[in-house]
């Protein structure tokens, strides 16, 4: 790729704004593929809840983990893209995937694996969305993502939805309790690791599965060896790797191009789907725990799902200058950059390489993507 960031093909346009009417935008609903790949996202996991909790029921949390994510690993590997069609890595990025490893590949799906061993699958699967008010409140006070009084609502019944399911597994007893507050802490992780993937969202999401479920096995093993836990049955173990590679791996990569197209928080937002779809596998594999508590609790969070899905974003805004490098298209109002006929032809579909925006100014729906991070 020959394409120069800052040819002179711009030149003369950074000292004024174009105005932009909003029906020249394609994105006529940015939120659609967003939300689209983030409800697939949370089908994967939402169904890996239940079936962890089978296939890990013998065997060790940090054994679990490292089988989950052995194959998110494998999964990863497998969707990598060459650097035309999706931006690489970098080696400034490893701090960050670092990171993510310690609180998305070990903290979070050890804690999941033993709190799925001490209370209910339906309990655990409700609990999860609690994933998305941590994912929503640190993305706010890291992004600045747009939080009007229709989210802060929503939030707020997610929360009053994990104090209910709190209360009513307190009352079932002490260990169903601390199974349950296990949970809350593989949420919290969650929710950090979540942040901290918005930075890399622009990069190969095959590649950030790779190298995060890479660091996440080899601190999970080294624990588990440290433990002295015995490694499960080979059909466990093969269960867990495949339940990994669906649930963790495909299902990290949609949840990283659901976060390029529409934000973490509202990413997150949708993402919490993948409790409900979990507990009802739950209840489908014969789980009898379902009480009005935990009814009452999952109603209040489905609704603060809803209620954040609604929320509709519109405005003029500016765009500053902005030199950067993601997989796009010529087709979305917001790059109209060209390439040389004959050395750089535009290529068909998605590509990546590095790329000037011009200031802009025009009115459209938008979410706080990539190119929609201004200040409310």
């Amino acid at each position: 790729m020959s394409h120069d960031p800052h040819d002179g093909q711009h030149d003369g346009q950074h000292d004024h704004l174009n105005v932009q009417p909003a029906h020249d935008v394609h994105a006529a609903h940015p939120a659609f593929k967003g939300g689209l790949l983030a409800l697939l996202a949370a089908v994967l996991f939402g169904i890996s809840t239940p079936l962890v909790q089978r296939a890990g029921a013998h065997a060790g949390a940090f054994t679990t983990a490292a089988l989950l994510y052995g194959g998110a690993a494998l999964m990863g590997a497998w969707l990598r893209r060459p650097p035309t069609q999706e931006a690489a890595l970098r080696r400034t990025d490893l701090k960050r995937l670092a990171w993510m490893a310690i609180f998305g590949a070990a903290i979070g799906p050890v804690a999941l694996a033993w709190g799925l061993q001490h209370t209910s699958g339906t309990s655990a699967s409700l609990m999860l969305a609690l994933e998305a008010l941590f994912t929503a409140v640190l993305a706010r006070a890291l992004y600045r993502e747009s939080m009007d009084h229709r989210v802060a609502s929503a939030m707020g019944l997610l929360l009053l939805g994990g104090i209910v399911l709190v209360l009513d597994r307190g009352l079932s007893g002490g260990t169903q309790l601390l199974g349950l507050l296990a949970v809350l802490a593989a949420t919290a992780a969650w929710g950090i690791d979540n942040t901290l993937s918005r930075a890399l969202a622009e990069r190969d999401p095959g590649q950030v599965v790779l190298g995060k479920s890479l660091l996440g096995v080899g601190a999970t093993a080294l624990l588990a060896v440290v433990a002295g836990e015995s490694l499960p049955g080979w059909a466990a173990a093969v269960a867990l790797l495949v339940i990994g590679a669906c649930g963790y791996g495909l299902s990290l990569r949609l949840y990283l191009l659901a976060q390029r197209a529409f934000g973490a928080a509202r990413t997150g937002s949708v993402f919490a789907f993948a409790p409900f779809i979990g507990a009802l596998l739950a209840m489908a594999l014969g789980d009898r725990s379902l009480s009005w508590g935990m009814a009452i609790g999952g109603a209040l969070m489905l609704a603060g799902v809803a209620l954040h899905l609604a929320e509709s974003h519109a405005h003029t805004h500016d765009h500053a200058v902005l030199d950067h490098e993601h997989a796009h298209t010529h087709d979305d109002g917001h790059h109209d950059h060209s390439h040389d006929s004959a050395e750089d032809p535009v290529p068909p579909g998605a590509h990546s390489h590095p790329h000037w925006h011009t200031p802009l100014r025009h009115a459209h729906s938008h979410v706080p993507d990539a190119h929609h991070a201004h200040p409310h």
